[in-house]
């Protein structure tokens, strides 16, 4: 038998994108409190998001957003990793989202520190990851905020993209400051 390596490097895309999904699973979150959720996106679903991402750089006047659509459009799949917000209920003994306590800050429309920080934990564990298995990866921003706009994980409003790419040279890397 013999594996090409399209086909290989195919299968070797998938099986990080699932190591990855249970990282962030497992990854440490505050208070012990898992509001995280994953999605592997490919095909016609990743083509939705760059074209998504190129309507709201138009919309936002926003070169960063067209610029990261076209590295969707060549890498191999996105992961989305996110989570869904809401307050730890630690009260006043906390105070870091610089609020009196949990809810003064839903009464102001504030986020839980604590959410970004699982994310940011989460996110750092899947970009590791992903590098120990040589894949070709970036953390966006801008995949996340499409991906929320389209709804893509349900209720979970704080969203990171994860492209990954095996490719000769990495399409994250030298990308330049204009689309």
């Amino acid at each position: 038998m013999i594996i090409r390596s399209s086909a290989a490097e195919e299968r070797a895309l998938l099986k990080t994108a699932d190591a990855i999904c249970a990282a962030v699973r497992t990854a440490p979150k505050a208070c012990g409190i898992d509001r995280m959720d994953t999605a592997i996106v490919t095909g016609t679903e990743k083509s939705e998001i760059a074209d998504e991402m190129r309507h709201m750089s138009e919309e936002y006047g926003d070169w960063h957003m067209a610029r990261d659509a076209q590295n969707i459009d060549v890498c191999g799949l996105v992961i989305l990793i996110g989570i869904r917000e809401a307050p730890r209920g630690i009260g006043r003994a906390c105070g870091l989202c610089h609020f009196k306590d949990c809810a003064d800050a839903v009464k102001n429309g504030s986020g839980c520190v604590f959410d970004s920080l699982d994310l940011g934990i989460a996110v750092g564990s899947a970009a590791a990851l992903a590098a120990d298995m040589r894949i070709d990866n970036r953390i966006m921003f801008t995949v996340g905020k499409a991906a929320a706009k389209m709804g893509l994980l349900g209720d979970c409003g704080l969203i990171i993209g994860l492209p990954l790419s095996i490719s000769g040279k990495s399409p994250f890397f030298d990308r330049g400051v204009d689309a």
